[in-house]
């Protein structure tokens, strides 16, 4: 019996696409949109989810159409060390600030691979946090700390 999805790694990315995509969407439904220049708590969410869920469909429609690999064995370490970062992420931001805690979320989420380097994963850390800071704080006006009440900010 042959069965009807040829791509079964790109089948599954298509659920965990449109999973996340799609409740993105439901869970902003209650919020106000807003616009592109004055956006509403559930523009970002909403957009994103969308993109997510379309990135989603066109995995889905490839994994019955062409040949593909079958899914790997799960890789334990990096879904918990990643899964951990955002954790601590999320711990974080309020009390430490975007300073402390966005580069330690790069170099947890960097240390998930085995090709971590210190150099690069410093330099990625440094450049993320200049870039969110001045993009989404002081350009955006995201309220985020910088530095975070622990360290009197």
């Amino acid at each position: 019996m042959n069965s009807l999805i040829r791509s079964p790694k790109d089948f599954w990315a298509a659920l965990i696409y449109l999973a996340i995509g799609l409740s993105a969407i439901y869970l902003g439904r209650d919020l106000k949109m807003g616009t592109g220049l004055q956006m509403g708590p559930a523009y970002f969410p909403t957009v994103l989810g969308g993109l997510l869920s379309f990135i989603g469909l066109i995995s889905l429609i490839r994994s019955f159409l062409g040949k593909g690999e079958p899914v790997p064995k799960l890789a334990w370490r990096p879904l918990l060390l990643i899964t951990a970062a955002t954790v601590v992420f999320g711990l974080l931001v309020r009390g430490a600030g975007l300073a402390i805690a966005l580069p330690l979320f790069v170099i947890m989420t960097a240390f998930a691979s085995v090709k971590f380097r210190w150099g690069p994963a410093l330099a990625l850390a440094i450049g993320a946090t200049i870039f969110c800071a001045l993009v989404f704080v002081k350009g955006l006006g995201v309220p985020l700390p910088l530095i975070g009440r622990w360290f009197g900010g």
